[in-house]
This record gives C-alpha cells, sequence and structure tokens, in this order.
C-alpha cells in the first residue's frame, strides 16, 4: 500500500527527483553554474528554469532542427546557454530582456560560455522591441520560441511569435499553470488573467496546435505549453 505524503513530504521528493534527474541527465558545468552563482550575486530572482528544464528546452531546439530562436525574457541567460548551445555555429539566438542590469549580466554569461557570437540580447519593454525586430530587414522568421517573461502580456508575446514564425515553428510559453490558480476565472491576478487570455487565443488560432503540460519539481507545481505553428 502506497503511503500517504504530506504536501512538505511531496515537496521534498519534487525536490529529489529533480536532482536525480539532473544529476544523470543534465549534469551542470562551470558556465551554467557560473550563470546562476552570478545571477544571484547580482541579486536577479531566482526564477531561471531549473537544469532538467533547460535541457528540455535544448533537446526541443535539436530535435527541431533549430537555426533561429528567439526568447522573451532573458533574465540572467541561463536558459539562453541553453537554448543557443542547441544551435549550430551559423545560428541565431536573440533574447529580449526589460531590464538593463538583468541583460550585462546575461551577456557577461554568454561570453564566458563563448556564445556571444551567437546569441544577441536587445533591452527595452519587449512589446516596444518586438516591432523594431520585425521591422528589421530578414528578421525572421525563427524557428523557436521561448516565452518567459511578463505573464499579463503572454497573449501579445504569442501573437507576435505567430507574426515572427513559419509554418513548423516551435512556440514553447512557461509557467502557464501557476500552482493551479489558472482554474480561478474569477481572479484579480493579473498574471493568471494575461495566462488564461494566453490560453483562450491558441484554442481558436486555427494556425496553432497546442497542448500543455503540468510540471512539478524544484521550481514548484506550474507547466508549459507547446504550440507548433500548423500554416
Amino acid at each position: 500500500m502506497t503511503q500517504e505524503l504530506t504536501p512538505d513530504q511531496w515537496r521534498r521528493r519534487w525536490d529529489a527527483v529533480d536532482r536525480y534527474v539532473t544529476e544523470l541527465l543534465a549534469p551542470p558545468d562551470e558556465a551554467l553554474t557560473r550563470a546562476l552563482a552570478d545571477s544571484d550575486a547580482a541579486g536577479l530572482p531566482s526564477i531561471a528554469v531549473a537544469a532538467n528544464q533547460g535541457k528540455l528546452l535544448h533537446l526541443l531546439a535539436r530535435t527541431l532542427g533549430a537555426r533561429t530562436v528567439l526568447e522573451i525574457g532573458t533574465l540572467g541567460g541561463y536558459s539562453t546557454i541553453w537554448l543557443a548551445r542547441a544551435l549550430p555555429a551559423t545560428g541565431r539566438l536573440i533574447s529580449l530582456e526589460y531590464s538593463p542590469d538583468h541583460a550585462e549580466v546575461a551577456r557577461a554569461n554568454l561570453a564566458r560560455a563563448g556564445l556571444d557570437s551567437i546569441a544577441e540580447i536587445r533591452t527595452g519593454p519587449a512589446l516596444e522591441t518586438l516591432p523594431m525586430l520585425a521591422a528589421e530587414p530578414g528578421a525572421g522568421p525563427f524557428d523557436l520560441f521561448f516565452i518567459d517573461a511578463d505573464k499579463v502580456n503572454n497573449p501579445r508575446y504569442v501573437e507576435w511569435a505567430l507574426k515572427l514564425s513559419r509554418p513548423g515553428s516551435l512556440i514553447v510559453v512557461d509557467n502557464v499553470v501557476r500552482g493551479g490558480s489558472i482554474l480561478d476565472a474569477g481572479t484579480d491576478d493579473p498574471a493568471v488573467r494575461g495566462t488564461r487570455e494566453m490560453y483562450e487565443l491558441v484554442a481558436r488560432e486555427p494556425r496553432l496546435d497546442a497542448t500543455a503540460v503540468q510540471t512539478v519539481g524544484s521550481k514548484g507545481y506550474d507547466g508549459f505549453l507547446l504550440a507548433r505553428v500548423v500554416s
């Protein structure tokens, strides 16, 4: 008979499973370890993806054969390193970051990882930098999008991803379960409202074929959305 666990015991088990999986399948190296350490030292919020989630992004990009990636939300560049490492030497990753201070930390982390020739960080509100990016000659289409920024604007970020995509592009949106709070239709939480609006947009968008996956682990109870551009 399976022993019943308390919520605290479940959380400790989730953390332990993450450590086990990470040690075997996504062991850290100096660049990744230093990226997290320097982000912490600079006072950045400790909200980077977990190592096993970063490895998932890396594998998705490699499986897709991605050559171009657009990331919305850089933080300290931890997820950026995982994604950039999946690209060929001629690949291109553009990451949009609101905070100049965060971008400075991320640029240093990417340079130490030897990825500054592939990955470029642009600062400013993404809803302002996205139109400028779209207006550039040869901008897009991008093969993979990773959206992990302010949740209230998730619907707008998905709309921009569609504008900059091609059939076969993959859009990944992080933090789409939020401890289950997405079930609360009457919430006043802007992040939850934005996430629910994003789901509704994706559900009615004929150009997208999507699903969402719930996750538990060192980052708590959350999940991500995967959407393939079909036309």
